[in-house]
């Protein structure tokens, strides 16, 4: 008996242990809205070069990822089908078109589409500070204004398996 008790209580110190270890291992990510304006630097050279747009995962975590996202043109209507987006205005401002339908859908990747537009769209105005929730399987697009900026960190969250 004296054996098999020593066994469990090594055991359950082991695992405290353990659990300790990943509990100090777990990360946590702070942004400042400076910190994220000079990281989109280089996202706002890449968006000049190409569509207007770039974007990059800043880190990915268990059922959700991180990422920061610069656009100086209007983006394409879009579907998640299922990830909801999570957005925080870093900086500008942007009209969000939500709801509604996607029209003409084109499957661009598993569980990801576009469209040519938002039929019945809900339309929000967003500037700095602004922070919205666009649940999965719900169509969205950016519209931005002409000679602007739209700078957003964005949390996507798995909605649906």
């Amino acid at each position: 008996m004296q054996t098999a008790k020593r066994k469990w209580i090594v055991a359950t110190c082991l695992c405290a242990i353990l659990m300790l270890g990943v509990a100090h291992a777990q990360q946590v990510d702070h942004y400042t809205p400076g910190s994220l304006l000079e990281q989109a630097k280089p996202l706002q050279e890449k968006a000049e070069t190409s569509t207007g747009s770039a974007s990059e995962t800043l880190q990915k975590y268990g059922v959700d990822f991180t990422m920061l996202s610069f656009r100086s043109k209007d983006g394409l209507p879009e579907l998640h089908e299922k990830f909801a987006d999570i957005f925080v205005v870093v900086d500008g401002s942007a009209t969000l078109l939500s709801g509604g339908e996607l029209a003409n859908p084109t499957t661009i990747g598993p569980g990801e589409m576009h469209g040519t537009a938002i039929l019945h769209a809900t339309t929000t105005a967003l500037a700095k500070g602004d922070i919205v929730h666009i649940p999965a399987n719900t169509p969205h697009q950016l519209i931005i204004p002409k000679d602007s900026t739209f700078t957003y960190f964005v949390v996507k969250v798995k909605e649906k398996d």
